[in-house]
């Protein structure tokens, strides 16, 4: 199959299809491009014919990890590097290092070669950005302890990456490979002597951080003027080709070129652009590149030794775990914490894919072990979502019972007021701030210490804790208050809040937020009739001032706003019987909205505004 054009509809098709069902049964979008690569490849419905023809698109779309690089490298903004410094060095180096010998200790054991177990030892140690931090963002926990250290080893191991792609050529070079290897492209330098090769290497590094501090900068501003977004688009993708060639030439990895420049201009006020015109592009072809691994994946491989194969990998997925487990242990996370930490990294990161072409590439390895690599690799990437999956349906709610999640020491809260505040965020804060400008104290309570720390500079009593636990609201003083405000952003964890009430709580008053009207739906099922929908209010108190600028009168104006509320809550009630019916839902929808449409302009209304003077002294009027 040769044409281009069907190649490219069968990759989009299939992405289209099992992408959106793999991320709806929170297995992560990674994965679903490996599961169509894998449908569209040869061992099922064979339209990539080969897994030649497999690896041929993955060496094209390869492109997207330099660019992944390059936007890695504008996110490491050096004065926050600084502040993460405890985690990405103690803790994300830590963990690189130990899983990195651990599989090489064992590979030497095995009797493999030294730089097939380092290449491969190194791969290993990654984990899977992509999943780790979708799964995080889809259950809230990124602000959490468990997402900021999983996000601080995830940058280390980003970081990590240039290192082990300049040190893989050297495994080839040690042995005298990569002389020998006609398929790897020879650079430019390569008949120079080891000293100006050596400088050329220096020096094209030098290049490219001179014209990221004053060549790059100067080129997008001239672009920006011309005010052509394409324009703009095509510069930062000229930068990205440019450094990569600049990096072929010399001999070096042009992912860490990009990486390079990427750093540099991480303080640039082009930054964010770069970043949205780069973003698609990336995407796009890191999601073919997976495709490409999917469809490469030998399974006959599999099949001729599966008790081989998934016991390497579950064995892969242990000692990571196991060294995320001691990391979690001396950084005094709890026990649920702790599984969520070391299961969620346990994968394999989908770059390995590239350092396996990588290796491959330069002959540090064969076909037949990167088969083997890349079959482990997507199998720990098919397991840790199940795994983590099953950890929070079964064993995580057991945990939480007997040891409540607080991510660092207990506090002792020494306050027991009549109100308790959970989640003090931009919404919760506004509630909080209002109360207590009223003479009206809670106790408050928060899940992310940066914010608490933060917030109690400022002179706000935040104590640290998960209020969807029920040792967390006891301490809290939850037996004897009478009002419980929930203004946590995650609805799954607002509706565990909403049964420890019922269940340990039922003197208290629960009044809750919720983002949307889905939202609202879902917690009215569960029996809760305080409702706080975040943009109601201030949507309609926008329309009330669209309404005095067009010359209405004030008290009009409230009434009318007034009774938009009323009957939107109303229409509330009613709809929520249709939401799993979308026909009915979208019928009855309709018809409420025409109702209240009619009610609000009606003749009647259109009368009572004209006639209605209340409120309208001239203190209240505005001029039209």
């Amino acid at each position: 199959m040769n044409s281009f054009l069907l190649i490219a509809i069968i990759f989009i098709s299939a992405a289209i299809l099992f992408v959106p069902i793999a991320k709806k049964l929170g297995m992560g979008s990674v994965l679903g491009y490996l599961i169509a690569g894998i449908v569209i490849g040869p061992y099922l419905l064979g339209f990539i014919e080969s897994g030649d023809q497999g690896q041929d698109i993955m060496h094209t779309t390869e492109f997207g990890v330099v660019i992944m690089l390059f936007l890695i490298g504008l996110e490491l903004d050096p004065e926050n590097l600084w502040k993460m410094r405890d985690l990405i060095l103690r803790v994300g180096l830590f963990q690189v290092l130990v899983t990195s010998a651990l599989i090489f200790g064992f590979a030497i054991y095995l009797d493999i070669d030294w730089r097939i177990s380092l290449a491969v030892s190194l791969s290993m140690a990654l984990s899977s950005t992509a999943i780790v931090l979708s799964s995080l963002k889809e259950k809230g926990q990124l602000g959490s302890p468990v997402g900021k250290m999983s996000f601080g080893v995830l940058l280390m191991q980003d970081i990590a990456v240039i290192p082990i792609l300049a040190i893989i050529p050297l495994l080839a070079t040690v042995s005298g490979d990569l002389a020998a290897n006609s398929e790897v492209e020879a650079g430019l330098i390569d008949s120079l002597p080891t000293w100006a090769q050596t400088l050329s290497i220096f020096g094209a590094i030098g290049i490219i951080i001179l014209l990221g501090k004053y060549g790059f900068g100067p080129l997008l501003k001239w672009v920006s003027k011309s005010r052509l977004r394409e324009l703009f688009t095509a510069s930062a993708l000229l930068i990205v080709f440019g450094i990569s060639w600049l990096m072929q030439v010399v001999g070096l990895s042009p992912a860490l070129g990009a990486f390079i420049a990427g750093v540099i201009l991480a303080n640039s006020p082009y930054r964010h652009a770069l970043e949205s015109d780069l973003e698609p592009f990336k995407g796009l072809l890191l999601g073919v590149f997976f495709m490409a691994v999917g469809a490469t994946i030998n399974f006959n491989l599999i099949i001729a030794d599966p008790v081989t194969i998934i016991s390497i990998t579950l064995g892969i997925m242990l000692v990571k775990s196991l060294v995320l487990i001691l990391i979690g242990k001396l950084r005094k996370l709890s026990t649920g914490q702790n599984l969520s930490f070391a299961i969620g990294l346990s994968q394999v990161s989908e770059f390995s894919f590239v350092t396996y072409a990588f290796a491959l590439q330069f002959e540090v390895i064969d076909m037949s072990l990167s088969d083997q690599l890349m079959a482990i690799t997507a199998l720990t990437m098919t397991f840790t979502p199940l795994a983590s999956l099953a950890l929070d349906k079964f064993i995580i709610p057991k945990l939480e019972k007997e040891d409540p999640i607080t991510g660092k020491e207990d506090e002792v809260i020494h306050e027991k007021n009549q109100v308790i505040l959970l989640g003090f965020g931009n919404f919760g804060s506004t509630v909080g701030r209002f109360l207590r400008a009223n003479g009206v104290e809670c106790t408050i309570l928060d899940y992310d210490p940066d914010r608490i720390d933060f917030l109690r500079k400022m002179g706000f009593k935040v104590y640290f804790g998960d209020g969807s636990q029920v040792n967390v609201l006891k301490t809290a003083g939850a037996d004897e208050a009478k009002i419980l405000i929930s203004a946590i952003d995650t609805p799954s964890q607002t509706l565990q809040v909403i049964e420890i009430c019922k269940e340990h709580f039922p003197q208290l008053e629960v009044m809750v937020r919720a983002k949307n009207r889905y939202d609202a739906y879902e917690l009215m099922e569960n029996g809760v009739r305080n409702i706080y929908r975040e943009h109601l209010d201030t949507s309609v108190r926008m329309g009330e001032d669209v309404l005095r600028k067009m010359g209405f009168r004030a008290h009009t104006i409230h009434r009318l706003a007034a009774q938009f509320k009323k009957y939107d809550e109303d229409s509330l009630q009613i709809l929520v019987n249709f939401k799993n019916d979308e026909g009915e839902y979208i019928q009855n929808a309709k018809k409420h909205i025409e109702q209240q449409e009619n009610l609000l302009s009606g003749e009647l209304m259109k009368k009572f505004s004209l006639n209605d003077h209340a409120w309208d002294s001239d203190s209240l009027k505005e001029d039209s």
